[in-house]
């Protein structure tokens, strides 16, 4: 099964629909939302495109390939808009023996881990700066921001497939990657 993995849409329906596009082209299974999809917060500035209402419509075309977890900007309203679950504080995945938990990050995040095995993964958005990391004996990786990208960072997501997670930016460049 192929994954593509998201986060921090915030609205932008210009960011959105080149991470459709990118779905479409990299031709995966399902779509994991790392949160933050419709508002942008008070500590972001609009994203370009910002659209939240055809935000909806376009995650509503996939809903049935939809995977999300909840994040910061996420409220109950959301859920009432979007016909995917949207609530959930994280969700766990398996890969080659590995155990992955996915969440937002403003719960659960390297200053707060989640209980992991050596070699397990915590993968969460929030912070916007894509990431890979193992020393704390756990991997933590990030796929960046779709729409707000921080540290000069690419509007960027994740694919993973039989153990391999590769960063791509959203024309499909890859610009990092790992072997589970």
């Amino acid at each position: 099964m192929k994954w593509m993995i998201a986060s921090d849409i915030h609205g932008s329906a210009a960011c959105c629909e080149k991470l459709l596009a990118a779905f479409g082209r990299e031709q995966a299974d399902r779509l994991l939302l790392l949160g933050d999809l419709l508002y942008h917060g008070p500590r972001n500035d609009l994203p370009q495109g910002y659209a939240p209402k055809e935000v909806i419509a376009q995650l509503s075309g996939v809903k049935d390939k939809v995977f999300c977890v909840r994040g910061n900007c996420e409220a109950e309203v959301d859920q009432m808009v979007l016909p995917f679950p949207v609530l959930a504080d994280y969700c766990l995945l398996e890969q080659k023996g590995r155990v992955i938990f996915a969440t937002h990050g403003h719960h659960y995040n390297l200053e707060n881990p989640p209980l992991l095995q050596p070699g397990d993964v915590l993968l969460h958005g929030h912070t916007h700066i894509p990431a890979k990391d193992n020393s704390l004996g756990f991997w933590y990786l990030n796929p960046g921001s779709v729409s707000i990208p921080k540290e000069n960072s690419p509007h960027s997501y994740m694919t993973l497939e039989n153990g391999q997670f590769l960063w791509k930016d959203l024309d499909g460049a890859v610009y990092d990657s790992l072997a589970l």
